[in-house]
């Protein structure tokens, strides 16, 4: 019998896990754009789950400001408030840089030569909006699970998140997202040497060119 709860129980939690990817994606590509309603009849009938395990998902990215419930109303993607860009960079510039001297420090050698093939992409991506972003995401996701910091990695997670649907958001109004990805290039090289401030400098200047990107088209 406990074998069979157990089993009940983790598919509960892997559909759950696999509503809120599917959701966090949507919103962040805009396929959900902001002020859409989140409905969990069709969707939940698209993913083959049941409501537990979805709204279990929308509660998290409540917590991530990617989704607002409303008592009464439902559950609404979030606004874009651009006026929160600088606050969203405020907080990366300090997390990401120290993510990157944690990911120079602590990586093992065989993240060292993930993000090594990582480089490879960034210094020759192909065209179109979602390979870029794409590789951009891999990127910044890669470097902040080889921190070995669970929570710091969490944290990281939500706030590129917000940033990645304002980049979103203005993809076609910026003029050298193919530079700003190729950035990570250096990055990537500090990090694989085991050289911590360079990559500490390196990934707030980064931070610092997307912020000031985006503040030129909005």
């Amino acid at each position: 019998m406990s074998g069979a709860v157990n089993s009940r129980s983790g598919d509960a939690r892997s559909q759950a896990e696999r509503a809120y990817l599917t959701l966090r994606d949507r919103i962040l590509t805009l396929e959900l754009p902001p002020g859409s309603p989140v409905q969990e009849e069709p969707l939940t009938r698209e993913l083959g789950i049941g409501r537990t395990p979805f709204r279990e998902a929308v509660k998290r990215l409540e917590g991530e400001s990617l989704i607002a419930i409303y008592p009464r109303r439902g559950s609404f993607v979030t606004e874009v408030n651009i006026t929160d860009h600088a606050l969203i960079a405020d907080v990366r510039r300090r997390l990401e840089g120290h993510a990157a001297r944690r990911a120079a420090e602590r990586a093992t050698d065989a993240e060292r030569s993930e993000l090594d093939d990582l480089r490879a992409l960034v210094t020759d991506p192909a065209d179109g909006q979602p390979t870029i972003m794409d590789v951009d995401t891999r990127v910044h996701r890669a470097i902040h699970r080889c921190t070995h910091n669970r929570y710091l990695e969490t944290t990281l997670g939500q706030y590129y998140n917000l940033a990645l649907r304002i980049w979103h958001l203005f993809f076609d109004r910026l003029p050298d997202v193919t530079d700003h990805v190729g950035e990570h290039a250096e990055l990537l090289k500090a990090v694989v040497a085991a050289d911590a401030d360079r990559a500490d400098r390196i990934a707030v200047a980064h931070v610092d060119h997307f912020e000031r990107a985006i503040r030129q088209v909005i």
